[in-house]
This record gives C-alpha cells, sequence and structure tokens, in this order.
C-alpha cells in the first residue's frame, strides 16, 4: 500500500553571480511532503476496475452466504490493486501476477503460523527483512514486499489449520487473479495502449523543448518523459511486429531529436553573441517553430492513436528554412552557421522519420537498449537480482538497515501485540510496515498522515454507521465507494489515502458481523502505538540521506565519464559504430542523473540539513547539467558527414576530462583530493584550440563543447572540494 511521493528542496536562485539560497527550511519541505497533492496521479478508470474487483467477490459470497470466503478473496484483490497502474499491459501483467503469487502465499503462511507465536514473530521479522531488502531492487519489488508483509501480518492473527489456510491462500490468490483480469481485459482490444501514450507525452515535451529556451544550469529536457517512454518500450521484449519495431523507431528517433534541439539551441546562443540581430539566429528560430508544430502533431497521434498529420506545409517550410541557411554567414560565422545548417538538415530528417513512423507501421530503426535487457535469460536476470542483494548485504548499505530495522520493528511489535492481548493486534505490526521506510522524510511524513489519517477515518466510519445503520448491500456499495476513493485520489496525498483504507477496514470487517464500535477502539488504539513504535525504531536508528548523497553525485559522475569516453571514441574511431554504447551510456547518465536529484531532495526534508548545503549540493547539479549538456551537443555533432578527424591533441584532452570525473568520484566517497593533483583542463584545451589545419572553422563545435566542458568541470572541481572541506 505504497504512495510515490515527489519532494522538492530549498529553493535557490541562479543569478549571474551564482545561486543563491532562498529562505526555506528543511522543516519546510518537509511539511510541504506532507500536504503536498499531486494531481497527475489521479486514475478515475483505474479506481472504477479495482473497485469492482473488490466489491464483487464480497457481493457474490453474501449472496451464497459466505461472507468470509467473499471477504477473503476481495482482500486479495483489494491487496493485488495496488500493483495495477497504467504501466504497459506485459509489465502490468507481469507485476501483478508476482502480487498475486505474494499474497496468496502471504495468507497461507500467515494463517498457519498464528496457531504458534514464537513461530509467527520469527516469520513476520524474516518476512520483514525480506522486504527491507527489496528496497535495493527499486520500487516495484520495495511495494511487492510491504503489501505481502502486511497481508502475512494480518492473516497471522487468524490461526487456520493447514487445510483452512491452504484453502484461504487460494482464495486470496483467486481474488488476485480476478484483480489481474480486469486490468487485462483490454489488452487485446490497445496492446499497446501505454507504449503510445509515453511516446506521445515524450514527443510533446520534445516539441515544448523546441520552442522554448533550454538554460544549460538545468537538466536537459524531456528527461523525465524519456525515462518513461524506455521504461514502458522495455515491456515489448521480444516482440518483432511491425508495431512493436515501429515504437522502438520513434524512441530511437526521439533521442536524436532531442540531442539536435539541444545544439540548435545552443548554436543560436552563440550566432547571436557573434551578431546581434543575425539573420542566421531568426532562419534558426523559425526553423524550431516549425519542428515544435510537427513533434506536437507526432505526440496527439501517438496519444489519440489518429493519424499523424503535421500542420499544412510545416515540413516544406522546415526545408525551405535549411536550404536557406546554407546562404548564410560570413568571416567568424562561417563556422557557426555551418555547423547550423548540419543540425537543421539533421533534425528534418528525423522530423520526416517520425511522421512517416507514427503514420504508417513501418519498421525502422535500431532496437532500443531495453530490448537488449530484455533478451536475457531468466538465469541471467536472476543472477542480477542475487548480486545486487548479495552486494548490499553490509551495515554501508540504507537498504540492509533499513532491512534489519524493519524486521526488528515489526517482530517487536507482533510481540507486543500478542503478550499485551489486544483486540486486533495486527494493526501495530501493519502500521509499522507501512509507515517505516528508508529516509527521514517519507517516514514521518507517512507517520503524521497515518495516524491524522486514520483517526479521521474511522470518524467518518462511525459517523456512517450512526447515521444510516447500513444493511449488507448498502455496505457493499460503501465498501466500492472507499475502494474508489482511495485508488482514485489516494496516490495523490498519502492522508486521504488513509483515512479511506481506514473507514473501508472498519466496512469490510462489519460485513462479518463485527460490531463497528469494536473495531472503531482497537484500530485506533493500535495504529497510534504501530505508528509510535515505527517512529522511534527510525529515531533510535536513522538513516541519514545526508550520509548517502555524496555516493549518489559520485556515481553521476561515474556514468558521465562512461558517456562522456563513448562520445570521444566515437570522434577518435570515426569507422567504429558506437551507437549501441552511446545509448547504453547515455541511459545511464540519465537514470544517475535522476537518482542524484531525487537524494539531493531528500536530504532538503532533513531537519539539520541548511539551506547552505542544500543550496551547494544544487550549485553542484547545475555545474554537472552544464556539462553534460556539452557532452551531448558533441554527440549531436556526430551525425556530420563532414565531421573531420579527431586531432592528438583531443585524444589528450579527452584523457584528462576522464582522469578529472574519476577522481572527483573517488573524492566524494572519501579519497583525498587537493586541487593540484586535478590535471591541467585548461592547459589540455589550449593545446587542442592551436591544434589542427589551415582550416579551423571545421573544429569549431569540438572547440567550443570541450571549452564549456573544462568550463564546467573546473567550476565543479571548485565546488566539490568546498563542499568536502566544509563536511570534514
Amino acid at each position: 500500500m505504497a504512495v510515490w511521493e515527489a519532494r522538492k528542496g530549498p529553493k535557490a536562485t541562479y543569478t549571474e553571480k551564482g545561486l543563491i539560497p532562498q529562505p526555506d527550511r528543511s522543516w519546510t519541505a518537509f511539511w510541504r511532503t506532507v500536504t503536498k497533492f499531486e494531481r497527475d496521479k489521479i486514475t478515475p478508470g483505474l479506481a472504477l476496475r479495482n473497485s469492482v474487483g473488490v466489491v464483487l467477490p464480497i457481493a457474490v459470497g453474501i449472496a451464497i452466504g459466505k461472507p468470509a470466503a467473499g471477504l477473503v478473496v476481495g482482500a486479495g484483490a483489494l491487496n493485488v490493486c495496488f500493483s495495477d497502474g497504467p504501466e504497459p499491459y506485459r509489465h502490468r501483467a507481469r507485476r501483478m501476477l508476482t502480487a498475486s503469487v505474494l499474497v496468496g502465499l502471504a495468507v497461507f503462511a500467515g494463517a498457519v503460523s498464528g496457531r504458534n507465536d514464537a513461530l509467527a514473530m520469527l516469520l513476520a521479522g524474516v518476512w520483514a527483512f525480506a522486504a527491507g531488502m527489496a528496497v535495493a531492487l527499486g520500487q516495484e519489488p520495495a511495494d511487492l514486499g510491504t503489501v505481502s508483509l502486511v497481508t502475512l501480518v494480518v492473516f497471522a492473527a487468524q490461526s487456520l489449520s493447514p487445510k483452512d489456510a491452504a484453502i484461504a491462500g487460494l482464495l486470496a490468490l483467486g481474488g488476485g487473479l480476478l484483480q489481474t483480469g480486469l486490468a487485462l481485459a483490454l489488452w487485446p482490444v490497445g496492446p499497446h495502449f501505454a507504449e503510445r501514450r509515453e511516446l506521445g507525452n515524450l514527443y510533446r515535451e520534445l516539441a515544448q523543448a523546441a520552442a522554448s529556451p533550454i538554460p544549460a544550469s538545468e537538466a536537459p529536457p524531456a528527461t523525465d518523459a524519456m525515462l518513461k517512454a524506455q521504461k514502458a518500450l522495455a515491456t515489448l521484449g521480444r516482440a518483432h511486429s511491425i508495431e512493436a519495431e515501429r515504437y522502438r523507431s520513434l524512441l530511437s528517433q526521439a533521442e536524436r531529436i532531442r540531442l539536435c534541439i539541444m545544439a540548435l539551441a545552443r548554436l543560436r546562443a552563440r550566432i547571436r553573441r557573434q551578431s546581434e540581430g543575425s539573420e542566421s539566429s531568426k532562419t534558426i528560430d523559425d526553423f524550431l517553430v516549425c519542428a515544435s508544430r510537427v513533434l506536437l502533431a507526432v505526440g496527439n497521434s501517438l496519444t489519440a492513436n489518429g493519424a499523424a498529420t503535421a500542420p499544412a506545409d510545416c515540413m516544406e517550410r522546415a526545408v525551405t528554412l535549411a536550404d536557406s541557411l546554407r546562404l548564410g554567414g560570413s568571416g567568424e560565422l562561417a563556422a557557426l552557421v555551418h555547423d547550423a545548417r548540419l543540425q537543421l538538415d539533421a533534425l528534418a530528417g528525423q522530423l520526416r522519420a517520425a511522421l512517416d513512423l507514427a503514420r504508417n507501421a513501418t519498421p525502422e530503426g535500431s532496437l532500443a537498449f531495453e530490448e537488449r535487457e530484455a533478451r536475457r535469460s531468466w538465469r541471467l536476470r536472476l543472477g542480477g537480482t542475487i548480486a545486487i542483494l548479495r552486494a548490499n548485504l553490509t551495515f554501508e548499505s540504507a537498504a540492509f538497515r533499513h532491512a534489519i530495522r524493519l524486521a526488528i520493528a515489526v517482530a517487536l511489535g507482533d510481540a507486543l501485540g500478542r503478550m499485551v492481548a489486544l483486540r486486533r493486534p495486527y494493526w501495530i505490526p501493519m502500521t509499522i510496515a507501512i509507515v517505516l521506510k528508508p529516509d527521514f522524510t517519507s517516514t514521518f511524513s507517512r507517520g503524521i498522515l497515518r495516524l491524522a489519517g486514520t483517526f479521521a477515518g474511522l470518524a467518518l466510519a462511525t459517523a456512517l454507521f450512526h447515521a444510516m445503520a447500513p444493511s449488507p448491500p448498502v455496505q457493499v456499495f460503501l465498501i466500492g465507494a472507499f475502494v474508489f476513493i482511495l485508488r482514485w485520489v489516494g496516490g495523490a496525498n498519502y492522508g486521504i489515502f488513509v483515512t479511506a483504507v481506514s473507514a473501508l477496514v472498519v466496512l469490510l470487517i462489519a460485513i462479518t458481523g463485527i460490531t463497528p464500535q469494536q473495531v472503531i477502539a482497537a484500530r485506533g488504539l493500535n495504529t497510534a502505538a504501530g505508528g509510535t513504535l515505527a517512529l522511534l525504531a527510525y529515531i533510535v536508528w536513522p538513516t541519514w540521506e545526508r550520509t548517502h548523497v555524496a555516493e549518489a553525485l559520485a556515481r553521476m559522475l561515474d556514468a558521465y565519464r562512461d558517456y562522456f569516453r563513448a562520445v570521444a571514441q566515437a570522434y577518435i574511431d570515426a569507422k567504429a559504430d558506437m551507437r549501441e554504447q552511446l545509448d547504453r551510456a547515455r541511459q545511464g547518465a540519465r537514470l544517475a542523473r535522476s537518482n542524484a536529484e531525487a537524494s539531493v531532495d531528500r536530504l532538503a526534508g532533513e531537519p539539520g540539513a541548511s539551506p547552505e548545503e542544500v543550496a551547494a549540493l544544487q550549485a553542484m547539479l547545475a555545474s554537472s547539467h552544464r556539462l553534460v549538456h556539452a557532452v551531448m551537443a558533441l554527440e549531436a555533432g556526430l551525425t556530420s558527414r563532414q565531421r573531420p578527424p579527431a586531432r592528438p591533441a583531443f585524444r589528450i584532452l579527452a584523457h584528462l576530462v576522464e582522469r578529472t570525473l574519476h577522481s572527483l568520484a573517488e573524492a566524494l566517497r572519501g579519497s583525498p583530493l587537493r586541487a593540484e593533483d586535478l590535471p591541467d583542463l585548461r592547459a589540455g584545451h589550449q593545446q587542442l584550440i592551436g591544434s589542427g589545419d589551415l582550416a579551423p572553422e571545421r573544429y569549431e563545435l569540438s572547440n567550443v563543447e570541450t571549452d564549456r566542458i573544462v568550463n564546467s568541470l573546473n567550476t565543479l572541481a571548485e565546488q566539490v572540494l568546498r563542499w568536502i572541506s566544509k563536511r570534514r
């Protein structure tokens, strides 16, 4: 029962003098997390099918005189519905089937162990440790671990015989399969709806990027949309249908279109600095406007599954503008105009390809990196999973510490409920499992919202039963209504989610004939106890993001080094086909950058995180953004058929850049580093500028972008060394 939360750190303003932190304390960021309402997570269609999946078995159970059996099936459907989502059908099916099996096993194991207190506490602790370690594998495994753990501790209070426990497990499995079937019902009708939606969103964001300035201090545009599209297309696996090939090709074209847009934006700015009011910069402006309209048409057609029709004469206008640029530019502008013309030609071809791909089912382009991952055998994937878990079996790992903390807290909560003989004692370990998370902000925001939402939900349920005295049919309707609410808007705010769940649980138990007054009192007391224990467990043994943010930044610099190496090698060995390596390195850099930004955001919500520290980290991110913008501009230059051969000095500078990135990453990990130990990048760049031939404009792109790389790296080095010095 997880809710995904996005956090933003203290605000900062970028000026000509650098980054200036604004007055915004960490507790303000924390409370912003508590009260945040994420409108993009409102999902009425998903909520409707989830409601049907839960209500249907309960209604059938009441109709045939077996409400308890119907409730178990409905509980299985309820727990599995949290694994439903808008992802592609193949991915959704795999996740929901896994959840169904885990929920069925948890019901069986919990019900069997409930007959022996010691066994139940031991099993709860072991399961909690496994759920905690699942954090190391990603958000989805972590959510599955939490859902199955909650199911285990709830059914551990039932104390059934092995036979009855097996029946209960099968019933819960059936409920999960029912929910899965409803989620996949439209697969034959629209098998690639999710893929089209994510690609459409990506092309619409590219359209916005083409029509807007691209600040070098910010992350490259459409990063999140690109990640979502890549994840969506990963579910195509080995499919080689014409439609699947078209989607992969559209993603490949989007990658290259983004590079060209960024390169043109940089060239336009440089042309304006050389000659204000230049006709060439106006030509680029007009071309990007046309490109934006074409990209928007492609995005809309993918989302609406209609024909991709660009505005009248838009492509012809783009081609005319590209041709007109051939006549412009002279003297010192010649090199810039030459590079811009090459980018316009490349982008025009990519726009035509994207239109054709969106309009016709034509296989074209190379396969995306995700397909290569999907080709890996299950043995290799299992081996990779085991390797990740083994690497995290250390106290240096946040996942390992979280797993131990969660296991001890859940076992103690279970023991407390059993020893004190509380009514409905499973709410104590259940609350701990839901509230306790690896980081401060999630744990304490969930704890506060869990307590507030629980009491609000109990008050709501009390009022309903007092005012209505609902009959079983009305109770079934109310169950469906609350499932709809928690799946409709519950994802937008955890407080709403908990309020709906609290009222829903009262209604579910009331179906079995237990009076709501008993349920309400027990749930309120035990939830308060569980939430308090979870918060105490984190206070006693906290895991602060400030101890991990340096590693996240180091991994980002490692990924940037790999990306730069791939781009540099493509220049050095012009005949080599580096597309696969470039795609892999670019994706790795994008993922590492997202993780580093998320780490800084989490740190911003922790108590004790000063605005100055957060501002320094954000300044480091800004410098890294400038660095990757320059590397991406270099990659965009690879599309030129007239690219000159790499100079020997370029090899030397590339080596110095890699050394610098490696040294900074290791310094963030704790290795000693002094400013004088770093390579002299500026000297290397001066050597590059002085090399070449009698036509230096041929090397204008590499000269300018390597200069930006040197500037951003030198700035980043100063920031890293200063930040490390202050931390020490």
